[in-house]
């Protein structure tokens, strides 16, 4: 097949990293036209990145095109920000604007930010950062009506020779800047009369001077992104160049940011469970970035998802006749909603089959998959499976929240089957019959053990976690995690915050916990990851689905290499469903 042709074409050769990382820089414009002082882009080349300048413009729609090709991005120092584009009116310090710069660089910096790009804001950088992501900006440090720090004893604009250093600022520990500098007092120069005044939510103040104002910000989700009010380029002149670990950091993190995107171009990647269908019913064009929903076709393009499997979901309801028949009218309507909202979306297909992802991916277009949450959509009539099955559904799960006349939950249980039911035992084989996945997720731990010694094929847990890190009754502790390696199933971990940690709040790095330790248990071939997104899933560095290729960058850190990750992301899944779906 043609397809085939391409899928081969697009995977073939070794994973060759070692092309230099490429780094943008925004230029300033002046007489004539866009300019960049040279210590921008020789301390990028100093550092072992490959420069490139981005011209000042007021037209934005090559924007996405320079962004595709470029590692890391630098936002470059300049005049100030126009304060109408962030609802103020000028103050009468407000200097010179760049109106080429402005409507630009705001669009760009929100853009990297959403496809986690490395970042790093240089004096007017920091403050079209704070700008851009919803922080505030002072317009002028001097005067007392504008800024709370105006008292200042310090001189923030000097005289001096621009690599000369004439003021201290102060690191604080713990930070990704106190890790590049290793000290926690760096002296710095300083040409600025605008700051950042409240750095944007998912920033903090990493550094200031001893007058208060604030001198650094850095990403508080385990992203690369820094800001700093000093001009770290003009030390290049020096033969110790005390400012270049910044600029070797930049680039390592562009190096990470190369290679994490090379993997998602050659790699499937999926995700295992999604709730997005439950959103459905309002006015959503799937095809557009919408805040409303943590999947959609631009977010899974900027995270690099290829593929997505998205539930009909039902919570558990009373099991009388018309409540059941209900149930699975109601299931039918999700799987419509679905249908419907990938018709409107023109580089997302409809998939059934593992051939089916690997496919569109070749043809360039991005895959969804159908599943079902809660057996209860099958009512009491086994025929309801395979119209499922030929509606195109690859797993259900047996149950929900809440016993069902399948099988026991994990949860709200009264434990009135004692596991499995005899329907239920009857569910199982008929799914294996039809080809349809069994997912155990939410099942009770006698459900689990009856589910598994019932199916002829192996079964799977498409959004679970680790019983040993958070003791709640919905993940698998190790014993279970055995069995299901022993039986060739998969676990796929989940970003559902309540399932990763009892207590705090749950980052990326607890996300990566539940997963090195569900690989130390079963092995690397029964694991990936289930997102449960739009269905309460998402936790700092993996909020929604244009952070997944910060999953992609947790694994490189760990040192999984190539062919660990394509197994992670998919590849472990879909040897289940072709199982599955060839032993019927």
């Amino acid at each position: 097949m043609d397809w085939e042709k391409k899928y081969q074409e697009l995977t073939a050769g070794n994973y060759a990293f070692g092309d230099r990382p490429v780094v943008g820089i925004t230029a300033n414009f002046g007489e004539y036209g866009s300019q960049l002082a040279e210590a921008y882009y020789e301390s990028v080349r100093q550092a072992g990145g490959v420069p490139i300048i981005i011209p000042a413009s007021d037209n934005i729609d090559d924007l996405e095109y320079i962004l595709r090709r470029l590692d890391a991005i630098i936002f470059s120092g300049g005049g100030d920000i126009n304060p109408l584009l962030v609802g103020e009116e000028p103050i009468p310090e407000l200097r010179s604007i760049t109106e080429k710069r402005d409507v630009q660089e705001l669009v760009l910096m929100r853009r990297a930010v959403d496809k986690q790009m490395p970042v790093l804001g240089i004096c007017r950088g920091i403050q079209v950062m704070a700008a851009a992501l919803g922080g505030k900006i002072y317009q002028d440090i001097g005067n007392p009506q504008n800024c709370a720090a105006s008292k200042s004893v310090l001189k923030h604009s000097q005289q001096a020779a621009r690599h000369i250093a004439t003021h201290s600022v102060a690191i604080e520990q713990g930070t990704v800047l106190h890790s590049i500098f290793q000290t926690a007092k760096l002296e710095v120069n300083s040409f600025h009369h605008q700051a950042v005044a409240v750095p944007p939510c998912g920033m903090r103040v990493v550094a200031q001077s001893p007058d208060g104002i604030i001198e650094a910000i850095e990403s508080t989700e385990h992203k690369p992104i820094v800001g700093v009010q000093w001009h770290p380029e003009c030390f290049c002149v020096l033969y110790d160049n005390p400012m270049q670990p910044l600029f070797r950091w930049l680039v390592g993190e562009a190096q990470k940011y190369r290679e994490a995107r090379e993997i998602h171009r050659r790699v499937l990647t999926l995700d295992t469970h999604c709730d997005t269908p439950m959103l459905f019913d309002q006015d959503i064009d799937f095809a557009q970035r919408d805040n409303r929903l943590l999947v959609d076709a631009t977010k899974m393009r900027d995270g690099g998802l290829d593929a997505a499997i998205m539930v009909a979901y039902l919570p558990q309801g009373n099991r009388d006749d018309a409540s059941l028949l209900q149930a699975t009218r109601e299931a039918h309507k999700l799987l419509d909603g679905i249908e419907k909202r990938i018709a409107g979306a023109p580089m997302v297909g409809l998939a059934d089959t593992p051939n089916d992802l690997l496919r569109l991916k070749a043809e360039g277009k991005l895959a969804i998959m159908r599943g079902i949450e809660n057996g209860y959509a099958i009512g009491k009539d086994l025929r309801n499976v395979e119209a499922f099955r030929k509606r195109g559904v690859v797993y259900m799960t047996l149950c929900h929240n809440g016993d069902n006349d399948i099988c026991d939950s994990a949860v709200r249980t009264n434990d009135e089957n004692g596991g499995l039911s005899p329907f239920g035992r009857e569910v199982v084989r008929e799914m294996n019959r039809v080809g349809m996945i069994v997912d155990l997720s939410h099942a009770g731990k006698r459900s689990f053990y009856d589910a598994m010694e019932v199916s002829a094929t192996p079964i799977v847990c498409s959004h679970a976690s680790c019983r040993a890190f958070c003791d709640h009754p919905r993940n698998l502790d190790d014993e279970q995690m055995r069995a299901l390696a022993r039986t060739g199933g998969v676990m796929q971990i989940t970003l559902y915050p309540g399932f990763l940690r009892k207590d705090g709040e749950a980052t990326i790095l607890d996300a990566m916990a539940h997963l090195d330790h569900a690989i130390d248990i079963m092995g690397l071939d029964h694991v990936g990851i289930g997102t449960d997104f739009d269905g309460d899933g998402g936790v700092i560095g993996l909020s929604h689905a244009g952070e997944l290729i910060n999953f992609t960058r947790q694994l490189l850190n760990r040192r999984y290499s190539v062919p660990d990750i394509e197994q992670i992301w998919g590849g472990n899944f879909l040897r289940v469903m072709n199982i599955a779906q060839n032993t019927k």
